[in-house]
């Protein structure tokens, strides 16, 4: 076997529309919409920098059904330069390219090839001693473990599994092609290249099945540095396998401690502190977005409940003075009022009432009735993030509800003042 070098890639969402931006007052929205092709130009530069024998592409290059025919010319216009640095590409298809108009319509590049949707394919790259496995999704939804009728490693060759799949489930991803990593070992492959899940992870060592993540963050439920993987081989043994980072914008969940908090002066300085902190922890070249979350035990706790527009202000007005690539997605008030002020402002009747909310089934009931109309209507205009109330209430978790409603209650009657 000869030397050779791969990078390993996944879940581009190319050009993805990225709808409900426009909400967010203050982002630099046509920047995020083009970060995906930015991204994408530089992983195009690194392949061609780092002169990688090949790239996979690990399912998820398109985004559903996206009907803009501008994406499959530039990525034409890629693939292109790539083929020009003799740099072959493997391409599955995942959930998101089966429902792509563009993934059925685009004339692929020579250098680019295409595992089947009718079973799994191999492609042999004989120059090299390496062998490509892989299935590409014929329909949205691939219920079906597909990993367990990939064919048997090749003898003598280097084999890689490349596959779209959620394994035995991953939090916040839905299932496709579910697996035990046990039927992906059973191949006897030396690789396996997956994709599906947008954060980085090495699920298993030997061999080793890795996840890249995303090659660029689309919202704040993708935070932290995105990218793929470069991997080295050397006489048929992997010798490295280094994560690299493509994106322009990373997202980034900013906590503040308020904590023992008793001015807002204090609170200014622990926030423009905690900004600052987080511009610092990441790459200075690249925009940063954050979602600021105000937390801890304060006596500002009702005042910051009442305040969040001109917090999400303040929150700006310090962004924008300690860097001008800082924004503000949005601000979030989790704080609470000490204990002591609380039981000192409240009958032990009404506390004890309050307490007890997330356990009474018949006012559970009653919330059920009352607010799911109203969720339903407003969930097409604005889907709920996890850590919305109305995400509780969309899966059922009515207890949650009744729980926020009544810590929410508490910090309005223990304020101070």
């Amino acid at each position: 076997m000869t030397n050779f070098r791969f990078l390993h890639v996944a879940d581009i969402h190319l050009d993805s529309p990225l709808t409900g931006l426009a909400r967010y007052e203050g982002l630099p929205v046509d920047d995020v919409r083009a970060a995906t092709r930015s991204a994408f130009d530089n992983m195009i530069d690194f392949a061609r920098r780092a002169a990688v024998d090949f790239v996979i592409i690990a399912g998820d290059l398109f985004d559903g059904d996206w009907r803009d025919m501008g994406t499959g010319l530039y990525l034409a216009r890629q693939m292109g330069r790539l083929e020009q640095a003799g740099i072959a590409v493997y391409v599955l298809q995942g959930n998101h390219d089966a429902a792509s108009v563009v993934t059925k319509s685009l004339p692929w590049p020579g250098n680019v090839h295409r595992f089947g949707s009718r079973s799994p394919q191999t492609f042999r790259i004989e120059a090299l001693g390496v062998a490509l496995h892989g299935w590409s999704f014929a329909h949205q939804a691939a219920p079906d473990n597909l990993a367990v009728r990939y064919p048997a490693a090749a003898a003598g060759m280097f084999n890689i599994g490349v596959l779209h799949t959620s394994l035995s489930g991953r939090p916040g991803h839905a299932s496709y092609a579910p697996c035990e990593l046990a039927d992906l070992r059973s191949r006897g492959y030396d690789y396996w290249a997956l994709g599906h899940v947008h954060t980085f992870e090495c699920v298993c060592e030997d061999p080793p099945v890795i996840f890249p993540g995303n090659v660029q963050g689309r919202n704040i439920r993708e935070t932290g540095a995105k990218g793929g993987v470069l991997v080295d081989v050397e006489d048929g043994v992997i010798s490295s396998i280094e994560p690299v980072h493509f994106d322009v914008l990373r997202w980034a969940r900013v906590v503040v401690d308020c904590d023992g908090c008793d001015t807002m002066e204090d609170l200014q300085v622990r926030l423009r502190e905690a900004l600052a902190a987080a511009r610092t922890a990441e790459t200075a070249d690249r925009g940063l977005i954050a979602r600021v979350t105000l937390s801890g035990a304060t006596s500002l706790a009702g005042t910051l409940a009442d305040s969040q527009s001109q917090l999400r202000d303040d929150a700006r007005a310090h962004a924008g003075a300690i860097s001008p690539d800082l924004w503000i997605e949005k601000v979030q008030v989790r704080t609470s009022t000490p204990v002591a002020a609380v039981q000192a402002e409240l009958s032990e009747d009404v506390a004890a009432l309050l307490a007890s909310a997330a356990r009474d089934g018949e006012l559970l009931e009653a919330l059920a009735q009352e607010l799911a109309p109203f969720l339903v209507a407003t969930a097409a205009a604005q889907p709920p993030e996890e850590e919305d109330m109305r995400h509780a209430a969309s899966v059922g978790d009515w207890s949650g509800v009744a729980q926020a409603a009544a810590s929410g209650l508490l910090v309005r009657l223990g304020r101070a003042g």
